[in-house]
């Protein structure tokens, strides 16, 4: 398909007519440069103007003017404005006239031409199969993945060598009998085996299980025991694994694990005969069943389609704007999400060079992750909280030595909690390696949605939210706190805005969608959610609450990004691993001296590590210290067993330590906070006194809760009496025969409704609307509450522009009209010309009217592009255009919710703007400083357009 990103091609001199499809996606290519700030989406023949490309009404008469300016022609402006994609444009050139007197030299369009590495990306590819087959070949030569040893490579793999050994594979799965949709399960170390073999699987139709192999050949029987319960979830029918764990593995799957097959990558490529046979797989089959690394509870696999995938290595390469300058280092393992999704798919679809090492060889020393960014120029990398906190205090100076850090533009920060200080000292000791602190990116994400779910913004650098401690956990709202507050301050770093396509929202105990800066539990949608997990229907059910998937972690949003609290219940987080207490916890209650039932495994923070410590509380009446001595040490060999990790910390308690709820279960939160406090330590207050603090605080919580809930209710209903109050009112004042008495007596209307309603209302700059010449206002629109709010604010004379939409009801129809309301209609352009005439002519003739440029609202905060009509209206009526930001409207009253809130709200009227000229390049610039206005003060973010 012709597509053209940067400008491909130069428009020379042209025989009326006769434009070619690059020359024509070059000029559409120019203008959405132009109406992007600088950025625009690659341009296909096929695609439509309005819905992929942006262009409406009035941007498509630009472009026809451009077109005409640019082929010399005068085009039927019949066909460009029932045009639908630049095809349809290609053929309205071809049927143009002759433009007289115009000199075809002057028609030239300089555009920039793409650089040699530029790499078109596989848009329309369904599936990862689609993906490398179309790299392959279109790239075919070019280096895809280099294996790292030691520090130096040892292997590497082009686009079509890997579908070269990914087809050998396939042929070996088939002849085994391996039939699509079902699971191979891969236990291989990071290797081009692991590569090779993955993408065989999903050549021959089946589905990957990647698998946590061990790292010492001591623990490769018990590990693959602790994976059993992985295989058997996952329906595993074939293991693929390494010499090392060949023998252990064929003998679990004698103990009964379901395999019809364990073998290694070499014998599965012995020549046996046969030719692949052709596999259709579609979007929406499985591509990857996703545990959860290091998991000991209950196996969850995580269903992620072809489409899940793609659709989340996209929009990450959109928010990181991955280009074909770019180079990926990585040395998370290839069983974990951030290493498998993020680090080579996302490499894989961008045509980006990846350079990986094994683990082992990063925890072996740590430098060699910085070496190889230095040496291979590495611009995208990735790594756990942890990771940065050993490179920023435990590598020594000397290895640093001659360290350019300069290329490396997003140091992805996510798979576990972000500390701020990690953050801190890790700029500190790297910026003098040429590192800059603004490529710092902590992120969000979970298997559940692929890998990535909320971004920042690229190269801001953190950002971290000050919040009083108190507040949050007594009241939870996130109150910010000035830097001088400590000793109540608390520092949460922000993960940033949800990816395009995708949304996160923050909900209370029963569902309600909560406002900014109350905390709550974090649910999210978008085209990379899972469907759930792999049989088993029961976690599923829990996941979703409708079409949102609940994260487990608890959280809030402020000026629309993410703010992480805490964490999944009960899950700890150790090096990167992913821990459920509850095996050992059992195993540790059937030990000889321990009470049964009466054992708490939990994390720790642990500010030194920057990441949690295990912590094993277990009741005992043992005494004697040569007792206690042993018992400490059979926990221990059950935790390194169980969990793989040992444990930081062994607490021995008296009985009755162990907190549990009414019903038994036990309080592993409660217990941690005991431990962080100091309180289980031998010699600790009495047990008696501990439980009443914990059940005052506890009462004091489940008594605030509900108050809270019935004050929201009683304000929700009191607001939604005012409003009927309000509108029965506006239908009276509608009755007025005197169009300036309507609109003042509405103004009073809106006036002593929000007084009414309890909403804290602060309004700024005010003086810019003592004018009486006409103006045009154009406001950011976030809620349906922004109409009477400005209704409130502005002057009673204006007149506000709407969607004709808004005009299919009857009784608001004449509502509306009777306000002096303007309809546009925005999908016929005949009907939208004739509304931007009829507008520029009520402007001409003294009457100010208010936009809302962004065309619509949704629930999903942020500041969205900017329709034309405002500015082109103001610029040819040579009148004022005012800013007016609206900030706090969408927590009041969200899209899609009945249910108002009490949230602050701001109305800032900005200083007048003047276009500088009548024509459309005044108009751009009105647009683009009024948005600028607008986005300071929205408190929302700047959504790409």
């Amino acid at each position: 398909m012709d597509r053209v990103q940067e400008g491909s091609a130069s428009v020379a001199s042209q025989v009326p007519g006769s434009a070619t499809p690059q020359q024509l996606l070059a000029v559409v290519a120019a203008m959405l440069r132009e109406l992007r700030s600088g950025e625009a989406p690659p341009v296909a023949l096929d695609d439509d103007l309005e819905r992929t490309l942006g262009i409406d009404s009035l941007a498509r008469m630009e472009l026809m003017l451009r077109l005409e300016q640019a082929f010399a022609v005068r085009m039927p402006e019949a066909m460009v404005q029932d045009a639908q994609t630049p095809r349809d444009l290609l053929r309205a050139l071809a049927a143009a006239a002759p433009r007289q007197g115009v000199d075809p030299a002057r028609a030239r369009v300089e555009l920039p031409v793409p650089t040699p590495e530029a790499l078109e990306l596989p848009h329309h590819a369904r599936t990862l199969v689609e993906v490398l087959q179309w790299h392959a070949e279109h790239a075919g030569e070019r280096v895809h993945i280099t294996l790292l040893g030691d520090g130096v490579p040892v292997g590497q793999l082009t686009h079509a060598a890997l579908l070269e050994r990914a087809r050998a594979v396939a042929t070996g799965l088939q002849r085994l009998g391996v039939a699509p949709g079902e699971s191979v399960a891969l236990m291989l170390p990071t290797s081009l085996a692991f590569f090779e073999a993955f993408a065989g699987v999903l050549l021959a139709g089946g589905v990957p299980i990647p698998i946590y192999p061990p790292f010492r050949a001591s623990q490769i029987e018990d590990h693959l025991r602790r994976q059993a319960r992985i295989l058997d979830n996952g329906r595993a029918v074939l293991l693929i694994s390494d010499e090392r764990s060949l023998a252990p593995a064929r003998i679990l799957r004698v103990g009964g694990a379901g395999l019809r097959a364990v073998l290694t990558l070499d014998r599965l490529l012995a020549p046996g005969g046969g030719e692949l046979q052709s596999v259709e797989r579609g979007a929406h089959d499985t591509a990857l069943l996703q545990y959860t690394s290091g998991s000991t509870g209950q196996p969850k696999g995580v269903v992620l389609t072809h489409a899940n995938l793609l659709a989340n290595v996209r929009a990450m390469g959109q928010a990181l704007k991955v280009g074909p300058g770019d180079v990926f280092v990585s040395w998370l393992p290839l069983y974990h999400d951030m290493g498998l999704i993020g680090a080579w798919m996302g490499s894989l679809y961008h045509g980006v060079p990846l350079f990986v090492m094994p683990p082992q060889d990063f925890l072996a020393r740590p430098s060699r992750w910085l070496r190889a960014l230095h040496t291979h120029r590495g611009t995208l990398s990735a790594a756990p909280n942890f990771a940065y906190e050993i490179v920023a205090t435990k590598v020594p100076d000397d290895e640093l030595q001659g360290l350019d850090l300069s290329a490396w533009r997003v140091a992805a920060n996510g798979a576990e909690p972000v500390h701020a200080a990690t953050l801190a000292r890790f700029a500190e000791r790297m910026q003098p390696h040429g590192f800059d602190p603004r490529a710092m990116m902590p992120m969000y994400g979970l298997a559940e949605n692929g890998v990535g779910l909320a971004f920042p913004p690229l190269a801001r650098g953190p950002k971290i939210d000050s919040i009083d401690r108190r507040v949050l956990h007594a009241e939870g709202r996130a109150l910010p706190v000035a830097a001088a507050q400590a000793a109540n301050r608390m520092q949460i770093v922000c993960c940033g805005l949800p990816l395009a396509g995708h949304e996160i929202r923050v909900v209370d105990a029963h569902g309600a969608e909560l406002p900014e800066r109350s905390e709550g539990r974090i649910e999210f949608r978008g085209p990379s959610a899972s469907s759930g997990y792999f049989h088993n229907p029961e976690a599923t059910r829990a996941l979703f609450r409708g079409d949102w998937l609940d994260t487990g972690d608890i959280g809030y949003i402020a000026e629309g990004e993410l703010y992480l609290t805490s964490r999944a219940k009960d899950l700890i987080i150790r090096g990167g691993h992913n821990i459920h207490p509850y095996d050992l916890e059992e195993a540790v209650g059937q030990l000889a001296g321990v009470r049964t039932g009466c054992v708490a495994v939990f994390g720790a923070s642990d500010p030194g590590s920057a990441t949690d410590r295990v912590v094993v509380l277990a009741e005992t009446q043992v005494r004697e210290s040569q007792p206690r001595a042993a018992l400490r040490a059979r926990i221990a060999e059950l935790a390194i067993a169980l969990l793989g990790v040992p444990a930081d910390d062994i607490v021995l308690a008296e009985p009755r330590t162990v907190l549990k709820t009414s019903s038994g279960k036990i309080r592993r939160a409660a217990c941690r906070a005991l431990y962080e406090q100091g309180q289980l330590a031998a010699g600790a207050r009495p047990v008696a006194s501990q439980l009443a603090r914990l059940a005052f605080d506890a009462f004091a919580r489940r008594t605030r809760e509900p108050l809270r809930r019935v004050a929201a209710a009683l304000f929700a209903g009191w607001v939604w009496v005012v409003f009927g109050l309000g509108a029965a009112l506006a239908v009276a004042a509608a009755l007025l025969p005197s169009r300036t008495a309507r609109k003042h007596t509405a103004r009073r209307i809106a006036r002593l409704v929000v007084r009414a309603s309890g909403l804290p209302v602060a309004v700024e700059g005010q003086e810019h609307l003592a004018t009486r010449r006409a103006v045009v206002v154009a406001a950011n629109h976030a809620s349906y509450v922004d109409w009477l709010l400005l209704t409130a604010v502005l002057p009673a004379e204006v007149s506000f522009v709407a969607k004709r939409e808004l005009a299919l009801s009857g009784p608001l129809r004449w509502l509306l009209l009777r306000m002096g309301t303007h309809f546009v209609e925005r999908d016929d352009v005949h009907a939208s010309v004739e509304d931007a005439k009829a507008l520029l002519a009520a402007v001409q003739a003294g009457q100010s009217l208010v936009f809302f440029p962004e065309g619509t609202l949704t629930r999903a905060p942020g500041l969205r592009g900017f329709h034309m009509g405002a500015f082109v209206t103001a610029a040819q009526a040579g009148v004022a255009l005012l800013p007016v930001t609206l900030r706090g409207t969408r927590s009041v009253l969200r899209d899609g919710s009945w249910r108002p809130h009490r949230h602050p709200v701001q109305v800032h009227v900005d200083a007048p703007l003047h276009a500088q000229g009548h024509e459309w390049h005044g108009a751009l610039q009105l647009r683009d400083v009024a948005r600028e206005r607008i986005a300071a003060s929205c408190g929302e973010p700047v959504l790409p357009v």
